[in-house]
């Protein structure tokens, strides 16, 4: 099942059911939302989670694009992405979290294909403030579906303060063996879809307030769904990357983890662009500075003549097509190229500065911040100019 009929099978589920499919695609969050980038599907609407009336209903679904820069250091292994989308379900309101979960089992099991006996799900135990969720687990275990209960794990807050609520998380095998174990216990139990009973606000004090309207919020990342759905073991050799790897490989010659991170990186640049982002010294331009001159490190890192000018166009389209973006590929190259051009020239100067006296010993930590605050110099860029590194 590739990525297209994926999300098409998904959101049809829903829309058969009474959702109504909204639309979720850019990543900029609404006006006034004090965050850079959307960074979950239920993060543009939190306020109706907390009991506004939807103009399209109280049963809802999406796709919505997400970007986390929490994860940058992690893009290279087998799962994480800058530039991600999460299927998403909501009840504002309307039916109960023992739907939400049957529905859920259904759609893996006859709409993905997912065998019943590769399955395996955890719910909320209980802590000192809330009791165990015993209305999910009586769902399961009327499903047959196996349970292990957790405290932390399952339950879900956006934040110190807000809405908040048990969750219940599905898992699926992915060893070549027959499951064995818990998701606790074993790691090749995945974890692919999260239910979350939006019950309460908490408040500063830490204290729980029951919501007037409880809500059902579910998410599960695409890419993750579809790396188990094609038995793969990364997300990068889905059919999703499939033309980015083609193409790039033969282009530039880089280790795996290298080409996985330029791929990700350029992907998630044509994204932010394709949003209307341009690169700058603070904010959401900040963000895709930061990741342009990441990806242009690792892309020079063994062959310095490397350049975006030789980035496929077909790469671009194709990203801008799946993302339903129409701001054509001529403006995405010139802001890359251009961007590079000022990674080149803060380079010179970067060697200038750092063939002087003051840093040929070690740097100190204001060394280090009064590169990066006043000359625009990241740590890990000071320590590849230094000839000590």
């Amino acid at each position: 099942m590739d990525t297209d009929r994926t999300v098409r099978v998904f959101t049809d589920f829903y829309r058969e059911r009474g959702h109504h499919l909204i639309t979720g695609s850019t990543l900029l969050p609404p006006p006034g939302d004090p965050v850079l980038f959307t960074t979950s599907g239920m993060h543009p609407l939190t306020p109706f989670l907390e009991g506004r009336p939807h103009p399209r209903g109280r049963r809802l679904v999406n796709v919505q694009r997400c970007l986390r820069t929490t994860d940058l250091d992690e893009v290279g292994d087998s799962t994480h992405l800058t530039v991600f989308e999460m299927l998403g379900s909501w009840s504002l309101g309307d039916y109960g979290h023992p739907q939400s979960l049957r529905w859920g089992y259904e759609l893996l099991r006859d709409g993905f294909g997912v065998p019943h006996e590769q399955l395996h799900v955890t719910v909320f135990g209980g802590d000192g403030q809330v009791g165990p969720d015993l209305e999910s687990l009586r769902t399961w275990e009327e499903l047959e579906v196996p349970v292990e209960l957790t405290r932390e794990d399952n339950w879900w807050s956006n934040g110190p303060v807000g809405p908040c609520g048990p969750d219940s998380e599905i898992f699926v095998w992915t060893g070549g063996t027959p499951p064995r174990g818990t998701p606790t216990t074993d790691p090749r139990w995945v974890e692919i879809w999260n239910h979350v009973v939006m019950r309460y606000r908490r408040h500063e004090d830490g204290s729980l307030q029951p919501l007037r309207r409880p809500g059902i919020d579910t998410g599960m990342g695409l890419e993750r769904l579809v790396t188990v759905l094609q038995g793969r073991d990364s997300v990068h050799d889905t059919d999703l990357f499939e033309p980015w790897r083609r193409l790039l490989r033969p282009l530039w010659e880089l280790d795996e983890p290298s080409l996985r991170l330029v791929c990700d990186h350029l992907r998630s640049a044509v994204v932010v662009i394709g949003d209307g982002v341009r690169p700058s010294n603070t904010g959401r331009g900040y963000v895709l500075r930061r990741i342009v001159r990441r990806l242009l490190t690792t892309l020079r890192r063994d062959d310095p003549s490397r350049t975006l000018c030789d980035l496929p166009v077909e790469l671009v389209q194709y990203t801008l097509e799946h993302f339903r973006q129409s701001c054509g590929t001529d403006l995405v190259r010139d802001v890359l190229v251009e961007e590079e051009r000022r990674f080149d020239r803060l380079l010179e100067r970067g060697r200038r500065l750092l063939s002087g006296p003051r840093y040929r010993g070690p740097l100190s930590g204001e060394d280090y911040d009064y590169l990066h605050d006043t000359h625009g110099l990241p740590r890990d860029l000071v320590d590849g100019l230094r000839p000590e590194g």
